[in-house]
Order: C-alpha cells, then structure tokens, then sequence
C-alpha cells in the first residue's frame, strides 16, 4: 500500500506519465529511459478495470460524505491487509469566494423555509439544518477557524483474477457504507483512474468534494493501528501501514519490557538491536547473558565482557554492601541484603528448614558484626566478609553441621573459586555483560542471583539512566527465590531510573509462576515474537489475542510478532541496517561467512 500527497504537479517527474512505448523506436534510438525500465510489458483498458502486466487493477472514488465524520474513520481502510494505492488530493480554496457562495447558498435556504412557512407547511428539518450548519461554516470562516478544501480520494485495488478485484471492492464498499461515505469506481475512466493514483502528482479524474478543516483533519490516514512517540529509538516497522514504532521506555510509566519467544525466532537479535540504538541516548547498558550471545556486541562497542565461570579470573562476593542512598538508613541496607543472602543459601544448600532458615539469618548478622558491620556503623569502608567467613561463624553455632557439610562444596571444593573471592568486577562502562554459558548447568540459576544481586547492589549506589537485560529468564522463574528477586525489581526499579528487559523463551514456565504476572503487569512495553504451538493458547489468553492475532504469531517469520505499550498494540517487523546486522547476527551460517571474509582481507593484506 502506497500514499501520495499531491497539492499541484510535480513537473520535475513528468518523465513517469504512461506514455505509449514502442519497442521498434527503442530499439532505432538505442536509448534506454527510465519509463522504458518500469513500464509493465502492456496495458488492457476496459471500462471498469485496467490490466497492467498480469496484475488487475480498479481505481475507486469518494463522491458524498456524511454530515459528520468521526476520528479515524479512514483508519479500517488504510490498515486492510490488502494491495492498493492511495492517493489523497488537497487543494485550498479562496475564504473570500467562498463566503460569497455561502451568502447566496444562505439566501436560498432561507427563502425555501420563508415560502413554506407562508404556506403554512410544516417546518422542514433538513432546510433548518442546512441553514444552521451554512450559518455556523460561514461564521468559523469570517474569524478564521476554518478553511475550505477541494478534496479527492482515490484508491486504487489490485488482484490477480477480476474476482479477487471484486471481492476487495466489495469489502471497501462495505466499510466505507457503514459510515455513510459513498463510494463509485471510475466507469470508462480507469486508465485515467491509474494515473491519478501513481506518483505523476496529477488528479486525472477530478472527482473532489468541498471540506472544512475539521473534517479534512479526519483523513489523515497515518492515525492508524499505529504506536509511535516523537522521541524515542526505532523498535521496528508496522507491518500493517509501514509507519515507525517509536519509543522511549524511559518516558512510560514505568521502564520495564517483556520478550516472548521460541527459540530462533529473533529475541536475541531483537534485544541486541535495542541495545545498539539505547546506548546512543546516554543510557547504560548492563546484560545478563546464559548463552554468551553478547560477546561479538561487547567487543565491538567497546564493552566490558565478564565470563562467569568456576576457573574465572572474574569474582562476586555476595556479602558486598551498597553504600546507603539518600533516604536509606544503615539498618536498611544491612536488613534488605541479609534478606537477599538467606534466599542466596536456599539456592545453593538444596533448601533450608525453618531451624536452619533462623540459624542462616543469626549467622549472616554474626559474621558482618565481626567486621564491625552493623546497624549502627558506617560501613562505607569496610571490608566485606567472605563465605569462609560465615563458615567459621556458622562452625560455632549449635545444629549447624548439616548447613556447614552442604557448604564446604563452596568455601573449600570445586566451586569456591567464583563466589568465595573478593569482587573484583566493576560496571564502569556504558555496556557491560555478564556471560554464565560456561558455568555449571546446577550452578546457573546461583549465578543469575549473585549477579542480579550484585548489580541491584551498583545501580542503588549511583542513580543513573540504565537498562538491564535479563536474557533466558526461565532458569530464574524455575526457583521461587530467584524468581521472587526478579519480580521485586521490576516493581521496585522504577525509582533507581533502571528499564528491565526481561527474555525468555519457555512461555509455560515464566507465565504459570506465582511472580511471571507480577513482572508481566509490571512492564510497560509486551514483544510477542512467533510462538511455539504449544505455548500459543497460554499466549493468546495472557495478552487477550483475537484468533488472527494467534495465527500471525504461529506464521510470523524471523523478527515479526506483536508489539504492545499499554491497551494499544501492532504487528511489527525488526528491520536492521546492514552494519547493525553484521555486529548482532548470531545465525552461525553469517558468523562463519563474516570469519571467512575477514580471512579472506587479512590474506589480501599480507
């Protein structure tokens, strides 16, 4: 579907007018134009349809609108998923003109309901609406209010047999009689028809009505299913009318999305696309990643990459304390931290039972006090105990052997290396990603948690414009304590300035767990990439899908889907440029051709 705006002729593209082409005169010329490249192979003319190549094509006009037009009355046509053109007419007229032919229009009106009323006949509605309604035109001209057009809308429908023809005309029809707006195809003009609605700029038929400003303003067609804001980054194009979805998610009511897909079906690729472009505003980037997909995108803008992992150089302590903000107490910070470590222990001791819960909570405050971490101190420096530290304290408290035996295989076994150091990541870079694809498939969710943490930790430290990715966050929902973490912070970062981007592909686990409609209700932005069959009815009932809704998401292609802020949503197609598609690519048939063109250069080079 196409729209062309047309006040006056465009002369600088006169060349693209059908004009008759004669292959023998091209031929002897030896030049080739440029109307010679895009003309079809040939045009049939009949008196309601015009063959152009193989393709039928009926040019249709407006002729009467009702005496109101409702707001986006034109919006059901232009979003029809149909192939057609548009073309849309606007010429102003003289005020002065047109107040004299209102004056005279006046004075018939008035004289029709002076005769009937000599006549003693009944008054007659509509000569009183008329009359009112000229009166009411001709006051909003003499101040300037309004302004009166010459109006022609033209559409144009195509198909491939004449039946598909009048199938799509009959459906215009419809929709267009049900608001009293009437319709007419262009009998014995529709050559003339075709020109008007290709981009010649010339109005071939003619065929305008007079309209006022108000309702000229209900034609703007682009008030469609539309979702865009005047600033903002480029989420995608709107499948349905080509329009922009644009939007800032920090300017909503809170900053926080979800991304639904099956595998391979772009939220990867989508999110890292929204990276690339978040970063240009000034906005920090932090990105959990279990598959170690951001890695190319790291190095390539100059972010920082942590690989957490057993044997990494790269360490989190877990007893780490944010320094208090404005309004944060001490006793604060100590009690929300002390609170976040026992849901730590449950992860990673297998669960606790309600005597080791109290015994794990007595042990935590015991070993920050014996750093002299307290509700009374100022901790700002001090130095953060370990877990080899809460192993000597929890040594010396009754009935906790079966907490100090589960947490050996921490403090001194194979996995002490990451969580029993002192931490030495920092976040003082504007893109920062934290990869767990090499750590234990056991250990994940403890890895997701401990980062988690420790970056809630940083971002209350220093209030700064932030996005934060949580990518595959089914293995958080799969434990009720990580997943609980996550749905306090989507209800809670608003206030620290931070966007979270939540992803995942198991639909199933994330939406039936007890925090997956919290952090769902508690995003402002929803992106529905295609969907696993399995999963669809789920979907469909969560985000209230309409039968074609579900269907467009089992069918949609790589990078198409639905895109929702609030009560309003459109179908959306990813589009990259290329350079941005070369950085986030993760299709290893394009990996491999990128490797073996840099070889390739490098060869050359040497």
């Amino acid at each position: 579907m196409a729209f062309n705006f047309f006040g006056k002729k465009a002369d600088e593209i006169k060349d693209l007018e059908i004009l008759p082409v004669i292959p023998e005169e091209i031929y002897a010329a030896g030049v080739l134009k440029l109307r010679d490249v895009i003309a079809p192979s040939a045009i049939e003319v009949n008196s309601n349809f015009i063959k152009v190549g193989g393709k039928f094509a009926r040019t249709l006009f407006i002729i009467s609108y009702p005496r109101f037009l409702s707001y986006n009355w034109f919006a059901p046509i232009i979003n029809l998923d149909k192939i057609f053109d548009i073309s849309i007419f606007i010429n102003p007229l003289d005020t002065g003109t047109v107040l004299r032919q209102l004056q005279k229009k006046l004075a018939e009106v008035q004289s029709q309901i002076s005769t009937r009323e000599e006549k003693g006949l009944v008054r007659d509605p509509v000569l009183d609406t008329a009359y009112e309604d000229i009166e009411n035109l001709r006051n909003n001209l003499q101040q300037a209010q309004e302004k009166i057009f010459t109006v022609g809308i033209y559409i144009t429908i195509y198909g491939e047999t004449e039946q598909e023809v009048n199938s799509n005309e009959t459906e215009i029809r419809t929709m267009l009689d049900s608001k009293l707006i009437l319709v007419k195809p262009a009998i014995f003009q529709q050559a003339e028809g075709f020109e008007t609605t290709i981009p010649t700029a010339t109005d071939r038929l003619n065929m305008t009505s007079r309209l006022n400003s108000s309702p000229l303003s209900s034609v703007f067609p682009f008030v469609s299913s539309d979702l865009s804001s005047d600033k903002g980054i480029l989420f995608g194009i709107n499948r349905h009318n080509n329009s922009l979805v644009l939007f800032d998610r920090f300017s909503l009511e809170n900053y926080n999305s979800v991304t639904f897909a099956k595998a391979g079906a772009g939220k990867s690729y989508t999110t890292k696309l929204e990276i690339i472009r978040t970063l240009m505003f000034d906005t920090d980037v932090i990105v959990i990643d279990p598959e170690r997909e951001y890695e190319r995108l790291a190095n390539a803008l100059d972010g920082r990459y942590f690989n957490v992992s057993i044997s990494s150089k790269h360490h989190i302590n877990p007893f780490d304390l944010p320094i208090p903000t404005e309004g944060e107490s001490a006793a604060d910070v100590l009690r929300s931290n002390t609170i976040n470590l026992v849901g730590l222990f449950r992860i990673m001791l297998g669960g606790l039972t309600p005597a080791e819960d109290t015994i794990v909570d007595r042990a935590i405050t015991e070993t920050y006090a014996a750093r002299d971490i307290n509700a009374d101190s100022d901790f700002s420096n001090a130095v953060p105990p370990t877990l080899t530290d809460f192993g000597m304290i929890l040594s010396g408290m009754e009935g906790a052997e079966s907490i100090i035996q589960r947490l050996e295989k921490y403090t001194k076994g194979t996995w002490s290396g990451f969580l029993n150091q002192p931490t030495n990541v920092d976040l003082n870079r504007k893109f920062i990603v934290f990869s767990i694809r090499d750590m234990e498939e056991e250990l994940r969710p403890i890895a997701m948690y401990v980062v988690m943490h420790y970056v809630w930790n940083a971002i209350r430290k220093n209030l700064k414009k932030r996005m934060l990715v949580v990518d595959e966050a089914w293995i958080m929902m799969k434990n009720p304590d990580t997943a609980a973490f996550l749905a306090g912070m989507a209800k809670r970062c608003r206030k620290y300035y931070l966007g979270l981007n939540t992803i995942t592909q198991d639909v199933a686990d994330f939406l039936q767990s007890e925090y997956g409609a919290p952090i769902l209700s508690n995003s402002s932005i929803q992106l529905l990439l295609k969907q696993s069959p399995t999963s669809m009815d789920l979907v469909q009932k969560t985000f209230n899908l309409t039968e074609e809704e579900k269907f467009l998401l089992l069918e949609s292609n790589v990078g198409e889907g639905i895109f929702f802020v609030g009560t309003k949503h459109v179908a959306i197609k990813i589009i990259p440029s290329y350079t941005e598609d070369q950085i986030i690519t993760s299709d290893p048939s394009q990996l491999l051709s990128i490797q073996k063109e840099k070889e390739e250069l490098n060869n050359t080079n040497q």
